[in-house]
């Protein structure tokens, strides 16, 4: 039996193995029974270091189910099965996984139901970033607001979001005109965010005094229509987003590398 855990699978016998995709590097010990439907029978996966290797097993383990009386099937279809139940089925896994610093303590079964699921998982402090600073900038890149300190804030939740919503609503912007992939005119209105982490949570606050602070200056855009392939279908088109700006950047030459980037012609500031 293959099994498949990539799109770059190889197969030697009972053994699958495959290299990372992009950036995907867990370290991982786990044995699972499959869950007779979209992945049948057992296996030990071991991953680590950008590989994985999977080994096809005998039933060692059984799949965790459950019976489940049907309240919406009609009259033809349970004379058609013979039956007005089914099983729920699904894998029971046990082991360890450790990927981008979230643990996961597999227990048994893996119902993806909190009230039935049997595992553990955290994000390891010593592992993670905490958000230190949200800014915004003016149009030439100057500073404008910076959001006051939640631990301590006077203004409660509702008040520190009114405040970020004032400032956010107050920062100077930008307003641009271009021409969508399909030929519709829009606009767009663009504003400078900065967010600034620091490394480690809980205990290992001290870690940050070893790393550098991650900081991302980002352009918010928001359309006055929907943009992007999708629009006018049932997923819809964007309205919105942000985009990573480079060094030296400000609204203009940002929004018209995104516009190049993706298809639409720039049309000038308003």
């Amino acid at each position: 039996m293959r099994i498949r855990w990539s799109d770059n699978d190889r197969y030697f016998g009972p053994f699958t193995y495959a290299r990372a995709e992009r950036g995907y590097r867990p370290l991982a010990i786990v044995l699972g029974s499959g869950d007779d439907d979209d992945y049948p029978g057992c296996r030990l996966r071991v991953s680590g270091f950008g590989h994985t290797l999977i080994l096809a097993l005998p039933a060692i383990i059984k799949p965790w189910r459950r019976k489940v009386y049907a309240q919406t099937w009609d009259a033809a279809t349970i004379e058609r099965l013979g039956r007005d139940w089914y099983w729920d089925s699904h894998e029971r896994q046990y082991g360890v996984s450790v990927s981008d610093g979230f643990l996961q303590v597999f227990l048994g079964a893996q119902t993806h139901d909190s009230t039935t699921t049997q595992s553990w998982s955290c994000f390891l402090p010593w592992t993670q970033w905490r958000h230190a600073r949200s800014s915004f900038y003016g149009l030439e890149g100057e500073h404008f607001w910076t959001e006051p300190p939640r631990r301590g804030n006077l203004l409660g939740a509702g008040g520190w979001w009114a405040a970020r919503h004032a400032a956010e609503e107050a920062c100077p912007s930008r307003t641009f005109a271009f021409t969508d992939f399909d030929g519709e005119a829009l606009t767009a209105r663009t504003r400078i965010e900065e967010r600034e982490w620091h490394f480690g949570t809980g205990w290992f606050k001290w870690l940050s005094l070893f790393r550098r602070p991650k900081i991302r200056r980002s352009l918010d855009i928001r359309f006055s229509g929907e943009t992007g392939q999708r629009k006018g279908s049932w997923k819809g088109g964007t309205i919105g987003h942000s985009i990573d700006m480079l060094p030296g950047e400000l609204h203009e030459a940002a929004f018209r590398r995104y516009c190049t980037e993706n298809n639409m012609s720039f049309g000038g500031a308003l």
